[in-house]
């Protein structure tokens, strides 16, 4: 029997993605950041076009490891401009430096990123019941809540619906429509 999933998994990648990712709660800091810096790269672009790029990012932003990122400096981005597997966009590239540098400030005061951001929903993720996918919004006041403070600390490319579709992605909120098999599983 085929399983039903939401409307967007249309590719293989996409339903693997949705299959073991897309909306289980993450609570691993290095996971959610990548997550943070992945749904700030995908912004005016397809999320199929980060799913296909992810394996390089990893690669060039070594593995996604925060206290390497901060570290980055001119050359880095000069190298990262030319690799045509990541999105070669210099306010991104330069976004994911600084946003490892806040990162690190929300880790230092809260003991963990995790903490902080699990914070805006108090810990347990929300169980939204759509029938469809066009009832989804596209931001709530919980996403913009949480991007006037990111953006406050001083993160770049984290506006409300970045953060709610990272919120979507790390299982803060179960947005799987109810026909969903996953729905159930993640209830």
């Amino acid at each position: 029997m085929e399983k039903i999933r939401c409307k967007w998994a249309k590719t293989l990648i996409e339903a693997e993605y949705h299959d073991a990712e897309w909306g289980v709660p993450l609570h691993d800091d290095p996971a959610l950041f990548e997550f943070l810096i992945l749904e700030g790269a995908q912004a005016g672009l397809s999320w199929l076009t980060i799913l296909q790029k992810r394996a390089r990012y990893r690669e060039l932003f070594d593995n996604f490891d925060v206290n390497k990122i901060a570290q980055y400096d001119a050359e880095n981005v000069a190298a990262l401009m030319k690799d045509a597997g990541i999105v070669r966009n210099r306010l991104k590239i330069a976004a994911t430096i600084n946003n490892a540098k806040r990162f690190l400030l929300i880790q230092a005061e809260f003991g963990s990123f995790d903490a902080y951001i699990w914070s805006f929903v108090e810990g347990e993720p929300i169980i939204n019941h759509w029938q469809s996918h066009a009832e989804i919004p596209v931001q709530t006041a919980i996403s913009k809540a949480l991007s006037k403070d990111l953006l406050k600390r001083g993160f770049k490319f984290v506006g409300p619906t970045i953060c709610y579709a990272m919120m979507q992605a790390i299982g803060m909120l179960n947005d799987h429509t109810i026909g969903c098999y996953r729905h159930k599983e993640l209830a």
